[in-house]
């Protein structure tokens, strides 16, 4: 059945919902909440003083560890957004200081210094998933040979127009396709197109995700009470496809 990660908080702010995991205890708790509804890998947004996205060694351990005692055995996956640390070089020496490792880290092929964050995750054990958000992306990670050192690739089309973001999947898929890339696959959208992008990827039988980080409303348009409730709603949406037929 399609594998479901739980993005628990991405760079949301506090005030947008009310369950928003922010300190390490709160983003344990979530996380084995999220497994329990039916999530096979939480991904995460560290956050250090005053609520802020981190890369500091200091900010990254205890969260990791507060899982991993929260819900052993679950893959962790954390954000390496340029946004995080613009800088490509502060970026690099960052990841180089952690002392506790994710399991994961996501690496935006799209950011100054992707290439050589990517090789460095690798190299310490961590495994890299190249968010890949347009074709040009796609092209490279192919130039590049990343596929190499990935141990997942993320297709993250978030447009707000549904159509769009379906389309700029179905461009990515061909370039990897046409390039035999075998690296497993995650499709999501996020806020109008989170849904319909979700049911896109369990159709095609790809792995996906549903977070905070991506909606805050159910497929209806209401709100929902956290993370545990929008992982619940996508693992009922996947066994339902597998019971009308669906092969994947």
């Amino acid at each position: 059945m399609t594998l479901i990660k739980a993005c628990l908080n991405g760079a949301r702010r506090p005030e947008e919902h009310p369950a928003l995991p922010l300190t390490p205890a709160q983003i344990a708790a979530d996380s084995r909440a999220a497994v329990a509804a039916g999530a096979s890998i939480v991904h995460v947004h560290p956050r250090g003083r005053g609520g802020r996205e981190s890369l500091a060694p200091d900010v990254i351990t205890p969260v990791v560890r507060a899982i991993r005692g929260a819900a052993p055995g679950v893959p962790i996956g954390v954000s390496t957004g340029a946004w995080i640390e613009p800088d490509a070089a502060a970026r690099l020496a960052a990841v180089r200081a952690w002392t506790v490792l994710p399991d994961l880290a996501s690496v935006n092929l799209s950011e100054e210094g992707s290439v050589d964050l990517a090789y460095v995750l690798a190299h310490l054990g961590v495994g890299v998933e190249a968010g890949v958000w347009t074709e040009a992306d796609a092209e490279l990670l192919v130039e590049r040979d990343l596929a190499a050192v990935c141990t997942r690739i993320l297709i993250e089309v978030e447009r707000a127009d549904v159509g769009e973001a379906l389309d700029e999947a179905g461009r990515i898929l061909a370039v990897l396709d046409r390039h035999d890339i075998a690296v497993p696959r995650l499709l999501h959208g996020a806020n109008e197109s989170a849904w319909p992008v979700l049911d896109a990827a369990i159709a095609a039988g790809l792995d996906t995700r549903i977070g905070l980080e991506d909606t805050l409303l159910d497929p209806e348009g209401r709100r929902v009470s956290g993370n545990a409730t929008l992982v619940r709603i996508a693992t009922d949406r996947a066994l339902a496809a597998r019971s009308a037929g669906n092969p994947h």
